[in-house]
């Protein structure tokens, strides 16, 4: 079953220097209705303007992870971690039973965005991870690219519960298939250009939860960027 989302009808906020789209209940968008699918708590599409940023604040018993879309993100937090990432540099964290962090875009002039995905970790006060990974766009050019798996897995991060992300920037009319194993579900979302999933259209923005299905066929109408999370059926 496919299940898509526009973007049009995604909670959103704007703070004057944060611009976010929220695909689940979070922050002023309430919506009992829309709480999580499967493990997947957060996934927002923050826009961070020039000289803004998220003072420091705490996090508990998730799994974060930071996929930079555009600009630069500096990153601080209790545990001693300090660094910028850019484009195409994933940031991830396992807050455990607890960390501090803050997050700033302190660019003069460039605009910062971020896909923020929060994990429910598989059991509560795990040791504390933290990490960052550089991957090169040639290695999602026209490709599917793994790069979040759970510990028991072989991606270049890997975080504690059982979940897979997925990269891949499609040149125009390429396209690509992914079988789902049994009782596994997945959750699309097109970040830039134009795809189809199993001949239903996304635009950038957009979403798609994809439930009891054993394949989907992702063709790129456009250069197309996205990104899916593989995880067990809820």
């Amino acid at each position: 079953m496919l299940k898509r989302i526009k973007k049009e009808n995604m909670g959103t906020s704007n703070l004057g220097w944060l611009e976010s789209r929220f695909h689940f209940s979070f922050a002023e968008y309430r919506n009992p209705n829309n709480i999580q699918f499967g493990v997947l708590r957060v996934l927002n599409d923050d826009i961070v303007h020039p000289q803004g940023g998220f003072d420091t604040h705490p996090h508990q018993n998730m799994e974060i992870i930071s996929y930079i879309v555009d600009g630069e993100i500096t990153h601080k937090d209790s545990m001693g971690n300090s660094e910028t990432l850019k484009r195409g540099e994933v940031q991830y964290l396992s807050a455990g039973d607890g960390i501090y962090h803050s997050e700033y875009n302190k660019s003069k002039d460039k605009d910062l965005r971020l896909l923020q995905i929060w994990i429910l970790p598989p059991k509560n006060n795990l040791p504390k991870l933290y990490g960052s990974y550089k991957f090169k766009e040639e290695q999602s050019e026209n490709k599917l690219l793994n790069i979040v798996s759970s510990k028991e897995e072989n991606a270049s991060i890997q975080i504690y519960q059982d979940v897979n992300f997925y990269v891949s920037r499609l040149k125009k009319h390429k396209n690509l298939e992914f079988n789902i194993k049994e009782k596994r579900q997945i959750y699309f979302v097109q970040i830039e250009g134009i795809s189809t999933i199993n001949g239903l259209e996304l635009k950038e923005s957009d979403a798609m939860e994809i439930t009891k299905e054993s394949k989907i066929d992702i063709k790129a109408i456009t250069s197309s960027h996205f990104l899916f999370i593989e995880m067990k059926e809820a």
